[in-house]
């Protein structure tokens, strides 16, 4: 096994894992919150694939999905396109609203895009420095490492406020 089949692995539970903790439930449900400031399903799967999305297109040195694939029209949110929920507020938490089916379309066409920037990525890419703007410098792999890492919190997140709302 290679290292980007590591990687395809790790990136590949993701929507799993996010349509578990998304099923069965509708709109207001994936917005019920614990408490009024905490995060909610819905935002989380979002963030999780704005997050991959905005970090997989730098590496990669494509366009978003977000933008390319048409999701930004299809969520219809009321931010900028550039938005991916870094340090919202909670009441632009709980304007992230919608279907389960839009939220796994787009993390599946982001996991979809990723995997193939891993399946063309070479073991030496990994060293590449991606952000010198650190000591030491970072590099592909540690970055994707990062990336799989938040998106493994955030959709395991999802699954936690899932079991608060089924034992409210």
């Amino acid at each position: 096994m290679t290292p980007s089949d590591l990687l395809i692995d790790a990136f590949g539970r993701l929507p799993g894992t996010a349509a578990r903790a998304m099923h069965g439930l509708d709109i207001d449900d994936l917005t019920w919150r614990p408490d009024p400031e905490a995060n909610t399903i819905a935002w989380l799967v979002w963030h999780t694939a704005r997050g991959q999305d905005l970090q997989i297109a730098d590496l990669a040195a494509t366009d978003q999905v977000w933008t390319t694939g048409g999701w930004h029209e299809r969520f219809d949110l009321p931010f900028s396109a550039a938005e991916i929920g870094y340090g919202m507020s909670p009441a632009d938490v709980g304007s992230v609203r919608a279907s389960a089916d839009l939220l796994s379309g787009y993390l599946d066409a982001v996991t979809l895009r990723t995997r193939g920037y891993l399946e063309g990525l070479d073991e030496a890419s990994l060293t590449d420095i991606v952000d010198d703007a650190w000591d030491p410098p970072v590099t592909a792999g540690a970055r994707l490492i990062s990336i799989v890492g938040d998106c493994t919190q955030h959709v395991g997140q999802a699954s936690y406020v899932r079991g608060l709302f089924d034992r409210r």
